[in-house]
């Protein structure tokens, strides 16, 4: 039986699977994230979920595993909202994404060896999420949480944030950290043909 390996600390990335009653092992990698400047910010989690998923398979030597490697980060008129330094940073955000939509791409990677070859799979989700217009107090006290500090975009939509959600087209958990569905699908297959 192939194992399965996660290669990321998330804790939300592990609910998932465990949600979908997968078995796994995690991995964390250390990589240095490296994607060249010019690189279009959809295509970012792509880049950053291969290198983290051949990182641990590198690390693990494991001819039996498969890696999942995944990277999530919400993108505001092209540019990208990663994890806000200070409250400072995640005030600004979410004033950037009050009253407006924005994407969350997701870059999903399966590495395993083939023939003692490392081979890779991956694919991205694009999720268009809509916010609610806040008022400066509500932004406030949403910080006051502490949930923004350790999310990209400076929100949750699976906690508090969850109210200020006016919609949401295409895959829900993409927005979480992983798009099940279509993991499940092509996890599936490897774990029969790989």
């Amino acid at each position: 039986m192939k194992k399965i390996i996660l290669a990321s600390g998330s804790p939300r990335r592990r609910e998932l699977l465990s949600q979908i009653n997968i078995d796994y092992e995690v991995v964390k990698s250390d990589v240095e994230e490296n994607v060249p400047f010019d690189t279009p910010a959809c295509d970012v989690p792509l880049l950053l979920s291969k290198q983290k998923a051949e990182d641990v398979l590198l690390k693990c030597r494991d001819k039996d595993a498969i890696v999942i490697g995944a990277d999530t980060v919400v993108v505001f008129e092209g540019k990208i909202l990663g994890k806000p330094k200070d409250e400072a940073d995640a005030y600004k955000m979410i004033k950037e994404l009050s009253g407006k939509s924005h994407m969350v791409y997701t870059g999903v990677t399966l590495s395993y060896y083939v023939n003692q070859k490392m081979e890779s799979e991956s694919f991205t989700e694009c999720t268009k999420v809509s916010v609610a217009e806040l008022s400066d107090e509500e932004i406030s006290e949403y910080i006051k949480t502490k949930e923004p500090y350790d999310k990209a975009g400076s929100y949750g939509i699976q906690g508090i944030f969850a109210k200020y959600i006016t919609g949401i087209e295409g895959d829900y958990y993409n927005v979480v950290g992983l798009p099940l569905a279509k993991l499940y699908k092509i996890l599936k297959i490897k774990l029969k043909t790989v």
